[in-house]
Order: structure tokens, then sequence, then C-alpha cells
């Protein structure tokens, strides 16, 4: 009885395990609902232009060594608006965030988006946030660490120094203005080969 009983939980364990693996496979990332072909290293965010606090966010991806330009490489960002909420679409039975956008890197790794800053949901603590995926070519996309603003009241010292012991503190973004607009840069490091 001890066995069967043992046999059973180790089935539904699987069984568990498969479907969650199966909800979370690399198509269903937002990364996917673009076709690649036509995609330029240029983009910009829906309501770019109704927005007060308008920015433009450049830099350049690396491959793992941090050094070399990583061509073809496709990084998709979405946001929510400026008060911290993400606008919902849905559209042919699928519903999406409307502040996203795709880029595909240049011969030198270079990117640009035009958007604007985030509001963080204070009912909930959250950081202003760009959220980045990344696709390489050939191989499965993936996230990368959030995109953060200098500005944001809070982004404490204890985060920061946490970022400084744990994560990428570049990604915090020093915004600068230039003719009239916000401007970061952002380059990102791709992930080793494991």
């Amino acid at each position: 009885m001890k066995t069967t009983f043992s046999l059973f939980s180790l089935i539904c364990l699987i069984s568990v395990s498969s479907f969650i693996s199966a909800q979370t496979s690399n198509m269903e990332l937002p990364i996917y609902d673009k076709e690649d072909l036509n995609l330029r290293n240029v983009d910009t965010i829906p309501d770019f232009e109704s927005k007060i606090n308008k920015l433009k966010i450049s830099g350049v991806i690396y491959k793992s060594d941090g050094v070399t330009p990583a061509k073809d490489v496709i990084l998709y960002v979405q946001q929510p608006d400026e008060n911290g909420d993400f606008e919902l679409i849905e559209e042919n039975d699928k519903r999406y965030v409307n502040h996203r956008g795709w880029v595909k890197t240049d011969a030198d790794g270079r990117y640009t988006f035009y958007t604007f800053v985030p509001g963080g949901d204070r009912r909930y603590n959250q950081l202003q946030q760009l959220y980045p995926i990344v696709k390489e070519p050939s191989k499965d996309a993936y996230e990368v660490e959030t995109f953060l603003f200098d500005e944001d009241p809070l982004l404490t010292k204890t985060c920061r120094k946490r970022m400084a012991k744990k994560g990428d503190p570049t990604r915090i973004l020093k915004l600068i203005t230039e003719e009239g607009m916000l401007v970061a840069q952002r380059d990102i490091v791709l992930k080793a080969d494991y």
C-alpha cells in the first residue's frame, strides 16, 4: 500500500511539473508575439508622442565576453504607464501589454527605444521599471534584469547596496536631458553558454 501511494505521488508530481513547463514554455513569452522579419534597431513604444516625460534609451548588446557587439539580437521591452499600471489590450484572443516594443540589434550591437518614464505602482511599493527579454539567434529567449531609474524615490540606499553585491548596478538608468528629451544609456551583456 505504501509503495502504491509513493508511486501515485510520483506520477502526480511529474504530471504537475509537465503541466507547469508547458504553461511557461518560451513560445508563450511576449517576445514571440511579433515576427522578427521587419525589426529594426530602433522602435517607439505606443503613446510615446502623447507622454510628458519622453525618454530615449540607447545601448549596445554585447556577447557574453562583454566586448564583442552582438548582431541580430532581439530585445523586447514592456512597461507600465506613467501611473505604474499595465494597460492591457485584447486582440485576436490574446491579451498583452500595450506599452511594448521590439528591436533587433544592428551589426554594431546597437539599439534604441523611444518611450516614456514609467510610473511605479506605489500601492505595492513597486519601483519604476522596464521589463526586458532578449532572444539571441538560435537560442531560447530569456529575461534580463529590469531597467530601473536613478531618480525613483523607492530606490533606496539599501536597494542600491544589494544590487551592487548581487545584481547589475548598470541597470539603474541615469537620465540626462538632451534637446528637451530625457536620454539614458543601457548596455547589456548576454549570458554565457552553459
